[in-house]
């Protein structure tokens, strides 16, 4: 996770207001649903970072670990060719996000659900759902895994070397640094039901590229 940018993943203001609503319907609750609003508050303070991009596909074509364009042998450029030519580049790869519950909390937190926007140089592209329960023991960094799939032309134009450097960029394996950040509206557990937060966060920021 070197050079990663840890962002709070939920801003003070936001977090109050949903506690703050908790609170006041706590008398009713059992000691479990105690135990939840601290699981909501422990959220709060868990940390996000990309943690890696794997299994990096372009157009079907595998982009290995220290590849880069000029690796591309010819039935490689020919594929990519003919899915220009169609006016498509289908991008697939693995993101795997980091969460760290800080050590000091004394609750897990537990996240159910993240809709999340992919953002490429500061550009939306797509749009997913990761609805997988997810616990967060204090201390521990847990990976939140999720597939990405998505069209490069239809975000960055129709030059061949450009998307494909693009893309070996997103891999972390070689052309310009760029970009990637996950712009995100996570969801909790609570005894009244998954509380979704009101408004998106961005939790994931990380220059990756050479």
């Amino acid at each position: 996770m070197n050079g990663s940018i840890f962002l709070r993943g939920l801003r003070s203001d936001v977090a109050s207001t949903i506690i703050a609503a908790l609170v006041l319907l706590s008398s009713s609750f059992s000691i479990s649903g105690c135990t939840t609003l601290k699981e909501l508050a422990a959220l709060r303070d868990v940390d996000f970072s990309l943690d890696s991009v794997t299994d990096v596909r372009l157009a079907d074509v595998e982009l290995r670990r220290g590849m880069a364009y000029s690796d591309l042998s010819v039935i490689d450029i020919a594929r990519l060719g003919r899915e220009l030519a169609a006016n498509k580049m289908p991008l697939s790869f693995n993101l795997n996000i980091g969460a760290l519950n800080p050590a000091e909390n004394t609750v897990q937190a537990r996240l159910v659900r993240l809709d999340w926007t992919l953002l490429l140089e500061d550009r939306e592209t797509v749009s997913g759902v990761f609805s997988d329960e997810v616990v967060l023991p204090p201390g521990q960094v847990q990976r939140i895994p999720f597939g990405v799939e998505l069209d490069l032309i239809q975000f960055f134009g129709s030059n061949l070397r450009d998307l494909a450097d693009l893309a070996l960029a997103i891999s972390n394996q070689g052309g310009a640094p760029k970009n990637v950040k996950l712009r995100a509206i996570p969801t909790v557990d609570t005894p009244l039901g998954p509380i979704r937060y009101p408004e998106a966060i961005t939790i994931v920021n990380r220059t990756v590229g050479s």
